[in-house]
């Protein structure tokens, strides 16, 4: 990993820790209520999982998703021993977002990812995904400047934004909504989850919290649920 990705790492994860490490909260309520819904059935709610990779998810294409995949990615980068974008599982949840909570951002996208496309074949004769990682760089850094060409609605710097937004929420989102997979965010940032206790020790500990297990809405929801 390029100190490059480590700068866009550290950022993201200042950024996460400073929103409490957990983000996607438009997305809670939608989720509560389906639990209730299953919980009134009788039923376990499933977990939610999409492909991400050839077959075609909830809402992007295969063209799509490539695209999104390698945009998060670069957002996020893994390196050894630190998951990134794509390990966390953030296409998935973007994907499973964009077909519920935030649906009214379909076109959003669609245009967006159409007006990136044109930009990357006219300044670099491809699409994002065929890119190098360094061109891809220049790419989000245009974006992110709102110099990028071709952008009308979304503007560059508000798909840029956007798209970072749902990035961080796929991170450090609760598992439930289709990201952070196998907690890899709250690991990332030493975040508890919900555990069963929290000792005096624990309470008074200025360190980050790395003792497992952590239990999120995820276990909750495919645990099967005791009728009385």
């Amino acid at each position: 990993m390029t100190k490059h990705d480590a700068a866009r790492r550290a950022f993201l994860v200042r950024a996460a820790v400073g929103a409490g490490a957990v983000a996607g909260a438009g997305l809670i309520p939608d989720a509560h209520a389906q639990l209730e819904r299953h919980e009134q059935s009788g039923a376990a709610a499933p977990a939610h999982q999409h492909s991400s990779g050839a077959e075609h998810g909830a809402f992007f294409n295969h063209d799509d998703a490539a695209t999104m995949a390698a945009f998060t990615e670069r957002l996020m980068p893994g390196g050894p021993d630190k998951p990134g974008a794509g390990e966390a599982g953030v296409l998935n949840y973007i994907d499973l977002a964009l077909s519920g909570a935030y649906a009214d951002l379909q076109d959003f996208y669609r245009r967006g990812l159409a007006q990136l496309d044109a930009y990357c074949r006219k300044t670099h004769n491809g699409p994002f995904q065929r890119l190098s990682p360094e061109q891809q760089d220049e790419v989000i850094a245009a974006l992110d400047e709102g110099k990028a060409t071709g952008f009308t609605w979304p503007t560059a710097q508000d798909f840029f934004n956007t798209i970072r937004t749902h990035t961080m929420e796929g991170m450090f989102a609760d598992p439930l909504y289709g990201g952070n997979k196998d907690f890899a965010g709250w690991r990332l940032v030493g975040f508890p989850g919900a555990q069963a206790m929290f000792t005096p020790i624990d309470l008074q500990s200025k360190q980050a919290f790395t003792r497992a297990p952590m239990v999120g809405l995820q276990t909750v929801a495919s645990a099967p649920i005791r009728k009385g």
